[in-house]
């Protein structure tokens, strides 16, 4: 495992822009005011050839100012025992803080190497700013510019001499999963059930998470990568730029998942927002599995786990292939199950089904049920291939692609999904034009080798 290298500080010293310059993406939510950062957010760096994880921290704070602020320290914490380095960063500009000298004293008691930043120091002319930190019994600051990127080589090269090397082995492909959902669904709180330990900040109050948060975890010797997302509201009733960036963020995450965990507060009920977050996956391409969470909740006399499913499949017709379960983060009911559905999603969404195979799927479809004509002619299909997978995408050509009902390509898809088994997997069917080339079931007639002689 790569060592862990983990930012801490009071807020708003610069931690996340620290941390998107050193890991080269831009994964930590970054804005002026104190408490953005509530999670540990962890990002892969790599310095002269020595790669290391690097972990956001939330800012240290008294927990009289800040509801999150407990929660948040016990994160800070766990974030020290488990790194093999701690980066301290330290605001050139705000000076010396109370704060700062808490965490002093909570780094001292540890035996991590710490290195200690000064940021918003521009450039040499004003490092004289430094001298202040010297009362804090610092032998070392460097002086840097998260924003800037002045000093961070010097920083980076002293960080990879103090932590172990580490060189990649050939890994196994690691399968990403995004939950996802409206606030307050349980999201965090599931992903804590699953890791076994709080490692994500959950409360009551909707919009807890703010940043999509990657967490890497194994079950039964297979690696996950699970990415806690914030709670995705309808755009009317969005009005924080927080909460804008927050909600781009969670949809992003779905561009970059294999598996889209959709958690319905099945408490609620079923809402058009679950819904539409549903689509937003589909759209994506997304495999997806749908969980209705806090079914411990739910009074079971008239709401069966049927009736729900019922209702479900009823209100997100474009997701019928994917699989639904009830569970309960809280009690854990259930939980242990998720990862055989996304096994099971993920080998179908990762199938490559062959050439001959799909065209004779297609080509006993069409004689079962032609196509209707266009304008006077007859649709012609002439050949099929699978192009890429997750998610399943073949390419079917055709004489006039776009006279091609959708009921008639959607009959062509369930055709496909009933012939190679992919039923709980999105695919995609592609129609272009192509003219020239023999239809399904058309045999290719046999040169004469005479009139083939010049």
């Amino acid at each position: 495992m790569k060592p862990i290298v983990s930012v801490i500080g009071r807020p708003n010293v610069g931690k996340s822009t620290f941390f998107n310059r050193v890991t080269r993406a831009k994964n930590a939510l970054v804005d002026n005011f104190p408490g953005v950062t509530r999670d540990r957010i962890f990002g892969d760096a790599v310095w002269n050839d020595v790669e290391f994880t690097l972990v956001d921290t939330g800012g240290y704070a008294d927990d009289d100012q800040d509801l999150f602020a407990g929660p948040i320290r016990a994160q800070i914490n766990q974030a020290i025992a488990e790194a093999e380095a701690v980066i301290m960063i330290l605001d050139g500009k705000g000076g010396v803080s109370p704060f700062d000298r808490d965490l002093m004293a909570l780094l001292r008691s540890s035996d991590k190497p710490v290195l200690y930043a000064v940021n918003k120091i521009d450039g040499e002319e004003q490092e004289d700013r430094l001298y202040e930190f010297y009362s804090l019994g610092i032998d070392v600051p460097f002086p840097i510019s998260a924003e800037h990127g002045y000093g961070i080589s010097d920083l980076l090269d002293e960080l990879v001499s103090v932590i172990p090397t580490f060189r990649t082995d050939p890994a196994k492909e690691m399968i990403r999963i995004a939950v996802v959902g409206r606030p307050n669904a349980g999201k965090s709180s599931l992903i804590n059930r699953i890791l076994g330990e709080e490692r994500l900040v959950v409360s009551d109050i909707p919009g807890t998470t703010r940043d999509a948060v990657d967490t890497i975890c194994k079950v039964n010797q297979k690696s996950y990568c699970l990415i806690d997302t914030a709670g995705i509201r309808r755009k009317g009733k969005v009005t924080e730029k927080i909460e804008k960036f927050s909600i781009i963020k969670a949809l992003r995450s779905l561009d970059r998942c294999d598996i889209a965990l959709i958690v319905i507060d099945a408490a609620d009920g079923i809402t058009d927002q679950d819904i539409s977050i549903a689509g937003y996956a589909h759209e994506r391409g997304c495999g997806c599995i749908l969980l209705l969470n806090k079914w411990d909740l739910v009074e079971k006399e008239n709401n069966t786990a049927k009736t729900y499913y019922e209702r479900l499949r009823l209100a997100s017709k474009f997701l019928s292939f994917a699989p639904a379960m009830t569970i309960s983060a809280l009690t854990g009911q259930r939980v242990s199950k998720i990862f055989s559905r996304v096994d099971a999603v993920y080998e179908q969404y990762s199938t490559r089904i062959g050439t001959g195979q799909l065209n004779k799927i297609l080509s006993e479809a069409l004689v079962r049920n032609e196509p209707s004509l266009h304008q006077g002619k007859r649709l012609k299909f002439y050949y099929a291939t699978q192009v890429s997978t997750k998610p399943p995408t073949f390419v079917c050509f055709v004489n006039y692609p776009e006279a091609v009902h959708f009921s008639y390509e959607r009959y062509l898809m369930n055709q496909i999904r009933e012939g190679t088994g992919l039923t709980q997997t999105p695919i995609r069917l592609l129609l272009r034009q192509r003219t020239g080339r023999i239809e399904f079931g058309k045999k290719k007639k046999e040169r004469d080798p005479k009139k083939s002689r010049k």
